[in-house]
């Protein structure tokens, strides 16, 4: 049995762990200069601007890196994580693989709890991280399975869906939103007239939200949604125990239910974008740009081209940021595969034409 001062000194080791586990995690951040904010080439005459925070650059190649930051210092600080913590999480990909890159960094196990269907470019990162992938069939029962394993392995369950709105500083130090605003300050429309952001978690919009209000910012945001996602049909009609029952073909936003980290008050638009229209949106992105991107940033830019073509049939000035959420690399077997594409029965023709119309013209469907 242990005396008083055993334990102390078990507390005082774990203390000193938890203490350069912190530092470890905030020296990741210190050395990882801020993401790019990349201009997206539109006709000067319009008068409108599209910015795209670069968010592929991060050392996990994702969006996914700052969360999986966050909810680490919110893990360490909370005293939920210790030295010999098995760290769990429910990601359909780019989450799980930025936090496998924490994992690895403090030397702690990592698994990731994840539909079948991801892709096996996300699956062969996570493994390069020395994560571990449970897959599972049923993609609405993964966060079941997710607190089965961490109760199972006596480990943590990260929980990115609760805790991603709550784990980021959203007035501030560095947070997404301060670094889009403070990137713009030198840009002809300094203030943004919208962000368009895709919605996972809810922790990005909440905190890009959030901070627009409380800075007493003008910017409205836009969340776009894909196929088979409960947050729009939930937030067209209120409803917030909307549930599909399936999961998105976009990999890293669309969930079959609301999130506990959405905030639906912060949000003043929201689209829902079909896949198909994501994916040539990607495409047409990819083109443009000169390097291929993901299928959120597709969605990201179907729903930015379409509030853009509104401001110029309004005869308004001003710009639009959106976000590359992660580098197309990923999705070289999926979404960059015509053979894949067709047989999930997309036909992308219609809304490339679409996009073809819009940026010759600035037009764009009603």
């Amino acid at each position: 049995m242990l005396d008083v001062t055993q334990l102390d000194r078990c507390d005082d080791a774990v203390r000193g762990w938890v203490t350069e586990a912190i530092a470890a995690v905030e020296a990741d951040a210190n050395r990882s200069a801020d993401t790019h904010l990349l201009p997206f080439p539109l006709p000067r005459r319009w008068g409108i601007d599209l910015y795209l925070k670069d968010e592929s650059v991060h050392p996990t190649g994702s969006l996914k890196h700052r969360l999986a930051r966050s909810l680490f210092f919110y893990g360490l600080c909370n005293g939920w994580i210790g030295p010999d913590t098995t760290i769990v999480e429910a990601s359909s990909g780019s989450t799980a693989v930025s936090e496998a890159y924490f994992a690895r960094m403090l030397g702690l196990p990592f698994i990731a709890v994840m539909p079948a269907s991801t892709s096996a470019e996300k699956i062969a990162k996570i493994e390069f991280q020395e994560g571990r992938c449970h897959l599972v069939d049923d993609p609405a029962k993964v966060v079941v399975e997710a607190r089965w394993l961490a109760e199972d392995t006596g480990g943590h369950f990260m929980d990115q869906f609760t805790y991603a709105e709550r784990a980021t500083d959203w007035r501030g130090n560095n947070n997404i939103a301060e670094s889009i605003f403070s990137q713009l300050a030198l840009e002809r429309h300094p203030v943004p007239a919208w962000i368009v952001v895709g919605a996972g978690t809810g922790g990005t919009s909440a905190t890009i939200g959030r901070y627009a209000r409380y800075r007493r910012l003008p910017t409205k945001l836009c969340v776009v949604d894909p196929e088979n996602s409960a947050f729009y049909p939930a937030w067209q009609t209120s409803d917030w125990s909307v549930r599909t029952g399936r999961g998105s073909r976009i990999e890293g936003i669309g969930r079959p239910t609301v999130e506990a980290s959405f905030l639906p008050a912060v949000v003043d638009r929201m689209v829902q974008v079909p896949d198909a229209a994501s994916l040539a949106a990607m495409r047409a992105g990819s083109d443009v740009l000169g390097r291929r991107v993901g299928g959120s940033t597709g969605t990201n830019l179907w729903g930015a081209f379409g509030l853009i073509a509104g401001l110029l049939a309004a005869g308004q000035s001003g710009s639009v940021v959106t976000l590359i959420c992660d580098a197309g690399d990923r999705y070289a077997d999926t979404y960059y595969a015509d053979d894949w594409v067709s047989a999930q029965g997309l036909d992308l023709s219609p809304h490339l034409a679409t996009i073809e119309r819009f940026l010759d013209t600035g037009a764009w469907p009603a």
